[in-house]
C-alpha cells in the first residue's frame, strides 16, 4: 500500500503555488456553473460553546479526485494562543478509490478562500490595481493578501483590526515578505481603511448584524471580498451595498443558506435573486464587471477544498514550486 502524501503548510507556499490553486477553482467554478459537478452540502455538528466540527465532502469527476475535510472550530482558541480552525483534508482517487494526499485543513481553507477571492478579483478589477483594504489581522485576512498579491501588482495595503497590535504584527510580516516593494498601513477605523481602495477584503469573526464596513464608505467602481462573520446572519459589509453593485456568489443555493449580506438584502427587497451573478459564470466572462462597483460574497463550499487540494498535490508530486 502506497502512503498517502503528507502536503503541510510549508507545501502551500508561493506565489506559483497559489497562482494555481486560483486556475484550478477557475476550472472548478466553470464546471459548478455548469452543472458539471456539485458541492455536497458540509455536515455541521455543534457543541459547547459556539464550538463546531464540520464534516465536508466532495467529488470532482472531470479530473477524477474527491476529498473529506474534517475541520474545528473553536472561537477562544485565539485566547489561548491556537488557530481558530484545526482540521485535515484526505484527497482520494476516484478510480481506485487510494487516498492519495493528507493535507493540513486549517492553511488548506485559508489558500481555497484567499484563491476565490483572487479569481474574483482577476476577473472584476483592472489590470494595474495596486491599493488593497483589509478588514480583519488573523490567518485568513493574511492569507487574503498573499492571494491578491497573486493577482494584482499591490503596492499599497491598508489594514485595520479591532486589536491593533495583531494588525501591526500582520503588517510586519507582509513587509518582511512581499515579492515587492509594498507600503503597508495601519488605519485606526475601518472608513480609514477603505477610503478610496480599489480592492476592499473583509475577513473578521464577526457574529453581528451590524456592518462593519457601510456602503458610503467603498468608493464608486470598488471590488470587495466578503467572507463573512462566524453566523449565516452575520454581516461584514452593509447590505445596501449591493443593490448598486455586480454581487457575485460562489453558487446561488449556497449563498440563499449561508450568506448573511445576501439574505439581508433580499429580506429588505435591495435585490432579488435574479440580481445575484455566479462566479462560474463570471469567470466564464458573461458578465461585464471591470470599472462597475462588485462584491464577491463567499461562504465556503466542500468542492472548493477537493479543487485546491488537487491542485496542491499535484504541484508537490510533479516537484513544483
Amino acid at each position: 500500500m502506497t502512503a498517502p502524501l503528507m502536503v503541510g503548510a510549508a507545501d502551500m507556499a508561493g506565489v506559483r503555488r497559489m497562482t494555481r490553486v486560483i486556475d484550478t477553482l477557475g476550472e472548478m467554478f466553470t464546471d459548478l456553473a455548469g452543472g458539471r459537478t456539485r458541492s455536497p452540502a458540509r455536515t455541521v455538528v455543534e457543541h459547547g460553546d459556539q464550538r463546531v466540527l464540520l464534516v465536508s465532502p466532495a467529488v470532482w469527476e472531470q479530473r477524477g479526485v474527491g476529498s473529506v475535510k474534517v475541520t474545528t472550530l473553536t472561537p477562544d482558541n485565539p485566547d489561548r494562543g491556537l488557530p481558530l480552525i484545526h482540521g485535515i483534508v484526505a484527497l482520494t482517487d476516484l478510480a481506485t478509490g487510494r487516498i492519495t494526499a493528507l493535507l493540513d485543513g486549517a492553511e488548506l481553507t485559508a489558500v481555497r478562500t484567499g484563491a476565490v477571492a483572487a479569481l474574483a478579483t482577476r476577473r472584476c478589477t483592472a489590470e494595474d490595481a495596486d491599493d488593497l483594504a483589509v478588514i480583519g489581522a488573523g490567518v485568513q485576512a493574511e492569507a487574503l493578501i498573499r492571494a491578491v498579491t497573486a493577482v494584482r501588482p499591490i503596492r499599497g495595503v491598508r489594514i485595520h483590526s479591532r486589536t491593533r497590535a495583531r494588525a501591526e504584527q500582520l503588517a510586519d510580516r507582509v513587509r518582511e515578505t512581499a515579492s515587492r516593494p509594498v507600503r503597508v498601513t495601519v488605519c485606526d477605523t475601518v472608513k480609514d481603511a477603505v477610503a478610496d481602495a480599489a480592492i476592499i477584503c473583509t475577513a473578521t469573526s464577526t457574529d453581528d448584524a451590524t456592518p462593519v464596513v457601510e456602503a458610503d464608505w467603498v468608493a464608486a467602481g470598488a471590488h470587495v471580498n466578503v467572507i463573512g462573520g462566524t453566523h449565516p446572519d452575520a454581516i461584514e459589509v452593509e447590505p445596501a451595498l449591493l443593490a448598486g453593485a455586480v454581487t457575485i456568489v460562489e453558487e446561488l443555493a449556497a449563498a440563499l443558506d449561508g450568506a448573511g449580506e445576501v439574505r439581508a438584502a433580499l429580506a429588505g427587497g435591495l435585490i432579488t435573486a435574479d440580481d445575484l451573478y455566479e462566479l462560474g459564470s463570471v469567470v466564464g466572462g458573461t458578465a461585464d464587471v471591470v470599472g462597475r462597483t462588485s462584491v464577491l460574497r463567499t461562504v465556503g463550499m466542500a468542492i472548493e477544498d477537493t479543487a485546491a487540494a488537487v491542485a496542491l498535490f499535484e504541484g508537490v508530486a510533479d516537484g513544483h514550486v
